[in-house]
């Protein structure tokens, strides 16, 4: 397994392991991030592939934030996805590390994520790596009258 940044042309493969997981393509979402994320260790944002031989099998995308909400500069998980069938074998486990490696090099100690309640299978991943609640409490209100 090889963790590395994303490469403009591995982008199609990212869209195709997130739609197959989330059941939405979201292109013209992807195409955005890749412009803003894929090009920018130096400010501290990350998006980086996992490969097995010269296939994408998962991301994992982040960067580190300060003084939101706040909180003191730390790294943030924003999206993490493996194939299904490279599942159980390390994969995230790889992605999560490399990027908390960048954090680490940018001076931050801490790495925060945020994720649906539901979403039992990424929650059972984060805790699987020592993650547990954190300081904050997302609150939220519909727009519509």
């Amino acid at each position: 397994m090889t963790i590395r940044p994303v490469r403009r042309g591995e982008l199609k493969a990212v869209i195709e392991i997130d739609t197959l997981v989330t059941g939405i393509e979201k292109l013209s979402y992807w195409n955005s991030l890749y412009r803003r994320y894929a090009d920018a260790v130096a400010t501290g944002q990350h998006f980086l592939v996992a490969l097995s031989g010269k296939n994408v099998v998962g991301f994992v995308i982040g960067e580190v934030r300060d003084w939101e909400f706040g909180s003191p500069p730390c790294g943030w998980v924003f999206a993490i996805d493996v194939r299904p069938d490279f599942r159980l074998a390390g994969t995230a486990t790889q992605l999560l590390g490399a990027i908390c490696d960048g954090f680490r090099k940018a001076g931050v100690s801490k790495v925060r994520t945020m994720l649906s309640r539901d979403n039992s299978l990424i929650l059972s991943f984060f805790r699987s790596q020592g993650m547990m609640i954190g300081p904050f409490i997302p609150l939220e209100m519909d727009l519509e009258a």
